[in-house]
């Protein structure tokens, strides 16, 4: 049973990690466009914000197999941790517990502001409200205190930050399954030193039971 609930918990692991790695990898290979925006105090170039504004577009307007496989993706990591949590250990509540909460928080960022901000961005209207009556990727209040809908250069910086938090949303996710992975190991350690001693203690008393019963029989005769 034990062996079954490890071979188990590997998978729901792989489960997890494979999609949490396969978005950062997506989000690695956004940096580029995101680094001039936000990780360089030098001013950023008009070109940057135009370049990145055509990529999202080209990304909002990919075939519909492409989002079918990121929500396939998406759901893959969610069954590994329903996988994980059935009939949970301490440790399953503790790690597994914290990392499913950080992956929906990643989900709700992907939803709220990714998703919301490509179609801002594609249908290249920054200052009305979005089509479905859905509101702008963001708002600034001005000191009357009504709400002004972002520009193009302020809505990309956006992105680019919702990128980054998510970024470290998905690496919170890999410490987590890596802490538990390290926490269960040196377990593991523990009991198998522990059963060592024992074992040894167990042969060592049943030596000495040996050598004592010889001269309880000399005494006998």
């Amino acid at each position: 049973m034990a062996l079954g609930n490890q071979g188990h918990s590997a998978f729901a692991t792989f489960l997890i990690i494979c999609p949490t790695s396969f978005f950062l990898g997506i989000i690695f290979s956004l940096f580029p466009y995101d680094y001039p925006l936000l990780w360089t105090s030098d001013p950023c170039p008009p070109e940057a914000f135009a370049i990145l504004e055509i990529h999202l577009r080209f990304l909002h307007n990919s075939p519909l197999i492409i989002t079918r496989i990121l929500n396939t993706v998406i759901g893959t990591g969610l069954l590994g941790f329903f996988i994980k949590l059935y009939r949970p250990s301490e440790s399953n509540k503790l790690f597994d517990g914290a990392s499913l909460m950080l992956y929906v928080v990643g989900i709700i960022i992907y939803v709220a502001n990714i998703v919301k901000g490509m179609r801002v961005i594609a249908s290249g209207k920054y200052d009305v409200e979005l089509v479905q009556g859905e509101s702008t990727l963001s708002t600034t209040t001005v000191l009357s205190g009504e709400e002004v809908p972002l520009g193009r250069d302020d809505s990309l910086r956006v992105m680019a930050a919702s990128n980054t938090i998510l970024a470290l949303v998905l690496m919170g996710v890999l410490v987590l399954q890596a802490g538990q992975w390290y926490a269960e190991r040196k377990e593991k350690q523990e009991v198998e030193k522990y059963m060592e001693e024992k074992a040894a203690k167990g042969e060592n008393k049943s030596e000495g039971a040996k050598h004592r019963s010889p001269s309880g029989s000399k005494k006998k005769n």
